[in-house]
C-alpha cells in the first residue's frame, strides 16, 4: 500500500492559529484541541469566525484539531483575539505544539483530567515551544501515530516511543511527567544530533534512545524484555493498591467506542521469533484501536454520550449551531464529534438533534469509516476535487477504512492498514493490504469496495 510521500522539505510550517497557511482558497487557520475536547460556546466562537471571516464551515482533522479556511481579509489581532477570548489561545509560545490525540468515551482511564494536565504540562515547559508543529502526543490506542504515548498495562501505564515499547513503566499518576520528560528527551537528542527531525521515528534509533534517556530524567529503570514474550516482565515497585493498576486477567469485547486495555502480549509474527529466546528483541506495538463511536456510547463512571459523524469532516452553521447548545464535547480523530456527560435517555435526544442537522448517528452509516483531504478548490496541489468524488462513489459497506487523497503527499493519511485512493490527474489510483488498480472518477467506487473488503 502506498503512503504518504517524505517531506520536500526541512522548514517545519505546520499552520497554526497564529501562524497561518496560504492555501489556494485563502489563509489556513488550524486551531489545536488538546483531546478534541471543546465547549458548546467554543463551538459558538468558531462559528461566528468561521462565518464572518471563511468559509463559514469548520473542518475536523485525523488529530482531533479544527481548522477554519478561505479566512481572507481576516485581520491577524482580531483573529487572535477571538480565539484568546473564547479559551482556544491559552498560550501564543506553545499554540503549535499543543498536540495531544485521545478518545475521551474510551478505555479504563477516565481521560479527560490527563488531557488538561498534560496539555498545561506543555504550556509550561519553556522548552517544549521547539517541539515541531507535527509531534505528536497520546493517552490510550488512537488511530494516529504517536511520537510518545501512554496506553494502560496489567503492569501500569506504558510510555511507547514512536510505537514502540521500550520497556518503560510508570504509575498512573506519573505519566504526565514521563511524556513531559520523553518530550524534552527528543529535543536533546535532535539537537545533539543536529537533524531537523519532525518525528521521533525520523531519528535513527531514536525510540530506544529517547526511551534511556526519559526513563534517566525520571530516575527509573527500563523493565527488561520478558523470558519468552519479546515484552516487559512485570516491574519491581509498589504492590497493586499503591497507585499502579492492577493487573487484568480478562478483558469482555469492547462495545462501541471502547477501547480494551492493552496486555504485555506483542503481536503473533516474526516480532515473536527471535534469534535468542533468552533476549527477544523488541519491536513495534499493534495497539488495539478504539471502535469509530457512533451512537449512544457508555462513558467511564456510568454516563453516556451522543455521537457522531461529520460526513468528510466538514460541519456548517446548522450543524454549529446545534453543537453550539451543548455542555461539554468532544472532536474524535475519525473526524467526529461527541456530545459528553448525557444521561441515556439525553445522549439519545441528543442524537435525534445531530441527526435533523445532517450529521450521521448509525454505525451502519456509509461515511463510517471514510475520510478525505481537503482536495480542489481548497489545495493547490490536489488533482481533484476528493470530497465531490468520494461522495458519488461512497456506498454502503464494511471494511477497512477508506482515505481519498487528492496528491501524493496522502495529507490525513490513517496510520493502520486503509485503502488509499489518490488522485492521479485522469483518475484515481486504488492501493490496499490486498491490492488495488487504476479507474476514473465515474467508475471508482467499485474498485473501492471491494479493495476495503478485501
Amino acid at each position: 500500500m502506498s503512503s504518504p510521500s517524505v517531506r520536500h522539505s526541512d522548514v517545519d510550517a505546520c499552520p497554526g492559529a497564529l501562524r497561518l497557511h496560504t492555501a489556494a482558497d485563502g489563509p489556513l487557520a488550524r486551531v489545536r484541541l488538546p483531546g478534541g475536547l471543546l465547549t458548546g460556546e467554543q463551538v459558538r466562537a468558531l462559528a461566528t469566525i468561521a462565518h464572518r471571516w471563511g468559509d463559514g464551515q469548520v473542518e475536523l482533522t485525523s488529530r482531533a484539531n479544527v481548522q477554519l479556511r478561505a479566512l481572507t481579509g481576516a485581520p491577524a489581532d482580531e483573529l487572535a483575539a477571538a480565539l484568546r477570548g473564547a479559551g482556544l489561545l491559552p498560550s501564543e509560545t506553545h499554540e503549535l505544539v499543543r498536540n495531544i490525540a485521545a478518545v475521551p468515551t474510551a478505555g479504563g482511564w477516565e481521560v479527560r483530567p490527563l488531557v488538561h494536565a498534560l496539555d498545561a504540562a506543555v504550556c509550561s515547559e519553556p522548552a517544549l515551544a521547539g517541539l515541531p508543529g507535527r509531534f505528536l502526543f497520546a493517552l490510550g490506542p488512537v488511530p494516529a501515530a504517536a511520537d510518545l504515548a501512554a496506553v494502560e498495562t496489567p503492569e501500569g501505564a506504558a510510555i511507547l516511543f514512536g510505537g514502540r515499547d521500550e520497556g518503560l513503566r510508570v504509575p498512573p499518576g506519573a505519566v504526565v511527567d514521563a511524556l513531559i520528560a520523553g518530550a524534552l528527551s527528543f529535543l536533546a537528542v535532535r539537537a545533539e544530533r543536529s537533524v531537523p527531525a519532525w518525528r521521533l521515528r525520523e531519528l535513527a534509533n531514536g525510540p530506544a534512545e529517547v526511551a534511556a534517556r526519559t526513563a534517566a530524567r525520571l530516575g527509573v529503570a527500563l523493565q527488561p524484555p520478558g523470558p519468552s514474550t519479546g515484552t516487559p516482565g512485570p516491574p519491581p515497585g509498589p504492590p497493586p493498591g499503591s497507585g499502579q493498576l492492577p493487573p487484568v486477567a480478562s478483558q469482555p469485547p469492547p462495545r462501541a467506542g471502547e477501547l480494551p486495555r492493552v496486555t504485555s502480549q506483542p503481536p503473533p509474527g516474526p516480532e515473536r521469533l527471535p534469534a535468542d529466546p533468552s533476549q527477544p528483541p523488541r519491536g513495534p506495538v499493534l495497539l488495539p484501536v478504539a471502535a469509530e463511536p457512533i451512537g449512544v456510547v457508555e462513558q467511564a463512571g456510568g454516563r453516556f454520550a451522543a455521537a457522531a459523524l461529520a460526513p468528510l469532516g466538514l460541519l456548517r452553521q446548522a450543524q454549529l449551531a446545534a453543537l453550539a447548545e451543548a455542555g461539554e464535547l468532544a472532536v474524535t480523530p475519525w473526524r467526529g464529534v461527541i456530545v459528553l456527560d448525557q444521561s441515556r435517555a439525553e445522549a439519545a435526544a441528543w442524537l435525534g438533534v445531530l441527526a435533523e442537522v445532517g450529521l450521521e448517528v448509525s454505525p451502519g452509516s456509509r461515511w463510517s469509516g471514510v475520510t478525505a483531504c481537503a482536495g480542489r478548490p481548497g489545495c493547490a496541489k490536489a488533482l481533484a476535487d476528493v470530497r465531490h468524488d468520494a461522495d458519488a462513489a461512497t456506498t454502503f459497506g464494511a471494511g477497512l477504512p477508506v482515505h481519498w487523497v487528492g496528491c501524493a503527499r496522502g495529507c490525513g493519511s490513517p496510520a493502520g492498514a486503509h485503502v488509499r485512493v489518490e488522485a492521479t490527474g485522469d483518475g484515481y489510483a486504488v492501493t490496499g493490504p490486498s491490492g488495488g488498480g487504476t479507474a476514473t472518477a465515474s467508475d471508482v467506487g467499485a474498485l473501492v469496495t471491494t479493495a476495503r473488503r478485501a
